[in-house]
C-alpha cells in the first residue's frame, strides 16, 4: 500500500510530511508551482488539455484509481471542477482533438477500465461519456486487465488511434492497437487494427505515450527500460526501433511525457519512479539519429512514486509562459511544474 504524504510550503522551502514527521526535501528537488487539491483514493496519471481559443483556461484530466473512482478535471490553479461519472478502477488517460463526428470534430479524454477490461471514452471539456458504457480490450486473451493508454492522431488523414497495453500479456502483442470512429450521433467505436510489442515479463508496461508529429509511440517496460516503435498501423511495421534508458533507472521505468520545442525537437521525460526523478532525453535524437536516446539529464522533483505525467510547451499564462510538466504524487496529488525551471536544469547539464 502506497504511503500518503501532505505537501506544505513553509518559509519557502517545500516539505513533505508521512504522519506527524516532517522532512524536507532534497536540496535539488524543485518544488512545484501548484499542487492540486487530493483526490479522494489514488492518483495515477494526468493529461493536459488545451483550450482551442484561451489557453488559461485549459484543463488537466487525471485519474482516480479505484474501484469507486473515475476522471477528474481540474483547472490551472489546482482546484477540482468536476468528476466523471463512477469508474472501476480507471489507470491511465490521454487526449486527442479533432475526431471526426460527422461534418464537425469533438476532443476526447479515454482512459483504461481495468476492473471492467474496456476502454472508456468522454468528450471534451464536458467530460461527458460517448462509448455507450465502454467498449472492450483485449477480447478473448486470457491476460487482460487494461493499464496504458495513448492516443495517436495520424497527421496525413486525422484518424485517432488508441494503443492500450495490459498488466500481464505475451511479448509480441502486448499492445493492441484499437482506431476510434464516432456516429453521427457521436457515439465512440473501436476497431482492433494492430497487435504489437516487445515485453520482458519482469514486471509490466503501464507507461505509453505517443509523438503525433514524429509518428512513434514509447512504453515504458518497467526495470527494464523504453520501447520505441512507429504508431501509424499503416507502415505495417512492428519492428521494436530501439529500447533505451537501461542504466539509467533506479527501478522502475514509469510514467513518459513528451515536452515538444518545435515540430521535430524537444525532450521525453520518464518517471524515475523509486528515485523520485525524472530522467531527460532528446526528443529528435542524438548526434543525427532519430533512434539514439541518450540521457541528457535528471530532474529532482517534489513528487513520491510517481506513477504517471503530461507536458506542454503552450504558453498557459503567467505561471506558465514557456508551458509545464504535470505529474502524479503519493498524497493523492498532481504537482503542476513550470517548465522554465526545468529548461534551465537540462541547460546546466550541457
Amino acid at each position: 500500500m502506497k504511503k500518503v504524504y501532505l505537501l506544505a510550503l513553509t518559509s519557502g522551502l517545500l516539505t513533505l510530511s508521512c504522519s506527524d514527521k516532517l522532512a524536507p526535501l532534497k536540496k535539488d528537488a524543485i518544488a512545484p508551482t501548484v499542487v492540486t487539491q487530493p483526490l479522494p483514493h489514488d492518483t495515477d496519471d494526468p493529461a493536459i488539455w488545451i483550450h482551442p481559443t484561451d489557453a488559461t483556461k485549459s484543463l488537466i484530466i487525471g485519474t482516480d484509481k479505484d474501484t469507486d473512482g473515475g476522471l477528474y478535471m481540474y483547472d490551472l490553479k489546482g482546484t477540482i471542477l468536476k468528476k466523471s461519472i463512477a469508474l472501476k478502477r480507471p489507470n491511465n488517460v490521454d487526449i486527442a482533438y479533432g475526431l471526426k463526428v460527422g461534418a464537425s470534430t469533438i476532443d476526447i479524454a479515454v482512459t483504461t477500465e481495468r476492473e471492467t477490461n474496456k476502454i472508456r471514452i468522454f468528450s471534451l471539456p464536458n467530460l461527458e461519456p460517448i462509448d455507450s458504457g465502454g467498449i472492450d480490450v483485449f477480447a478473448g486473451e486470457t491476460e487482460r486487465d487494461p493499464m496504458g493508454i495513448a492516443l495517436y492522431t495520424r497527421p496525413s488523414d486525422g484518424a485517432v488511434f488508441a494503443i492500450v497495453g495490459r498488466k500481464f500479456g505475451p511479448s509480441g502483442t502486448y499492445l493492441w492497437q484499437y482506431e476510434l470512429k464516432a456516429g453521427v450521433n457521436g457515439t465512440v467505436s473501436a476497431t482492433l487494427v494492430r497487435k504489437f510489442g516487445n515485453f520482458s515479463g519482469k514486471k509490466e508496461i503501464e507507461a505509453i505515450a505517443v509523438d503525433n508529429e514524429l509518428g512513434f509511440v514509447y512504453c515504458s517496460d518497467e526495470q527494464v527500460g523504453i520501447r520505441k516503435y512507429y504508431a501509424d498501423p499503416a507502415k505495417n511495421d512492428n519492428t521494436e526501433l530501439v529500447i533505451f534508458g537501461q542504466k539509467d533507472f533506479k527501478s522502475d521505468h514509469e510514467g513518459i511525457a513528451i515536452y515538444k520545442s518545435s515540430a521535430t525537437t524537444g525532450y521525453i521525460l520518464v518517471s524515475n519512479q523509486q528515485a523520485n526523478t525524472f530522467v531527460v532525453f532528446a526528443r529528435e535524437g542524438t548526434n543525427g539519429n532519430p533512434n539514439q536516446h541518450l540521457k541528457l539529464a535528471e530532474v529532482s522533483t517534489s513528487t513520491i512514486e510517481c506513477d504517471g505525467a503530461d507536458a506542454t510547451s503552450v504558453n498557459l499564462g503567467p505561471q506558465f509562459p514557456k508551458g509545464m510538466l504535470v505529474a502524479m504524487s503519493n498524497g493523492m496529488t498532481f504537482h503542476y511544474y513550470n517548465w522554465e525551471v526545468i529548461q534551465k536544469i537540462i541547460d546546466d547539464k550541457q
